[in-house]
């Protein structure tokens, strides 16, 4: 029992020095969505901070088209932080014998 508590121990504080590199890899990726075929393009960090915006000049005189699509770009960047951020994480969970139906907190 004591080695099963000890071998615990070792794969949680394993599994937090990971978790920790995963998080900074994630808030250090840039991730780019687009919408209207490439026309606008979002460009988020990890943490979903906007760092860049390109509109495509032609979309100037649109204003409602081109409302929707910088949201569509946003949206499609953060979707994409998700998932990138959800392969990143699952992959720490691998070989671990966790309950069923155990989520981490993220």
């Amino acid at each position: 029992m004591k080695g099963n508590l000890a071998g615990l121990m070792q794969q949680a504080q394993k599994m937090q020095q990971e978790m920790q590199r995963a998080q900074e890899e994630l808030a250090n990726m840039e991730v780019t969505g687009k919408a209207g075929g490439g026309m606008v393009t979002v460009v988020m960090n990890g943490q979903h901070a906007v760092k860049r915006v390109s509109i495509d000049p032609s979309l100037a005189d649109d204003m409602e088209m081109l409302e929707d699509l910088v949201t569509a770009a946003t949206n499609d960047a953060v979707n994409r932080i998700k998932e990138t951020s959800a392969q990143q994480m699952s992959g720490l969970t691998e070989g671990m014998k966790l309950p069923p139906g155990f989520k981490m907190p993220f």
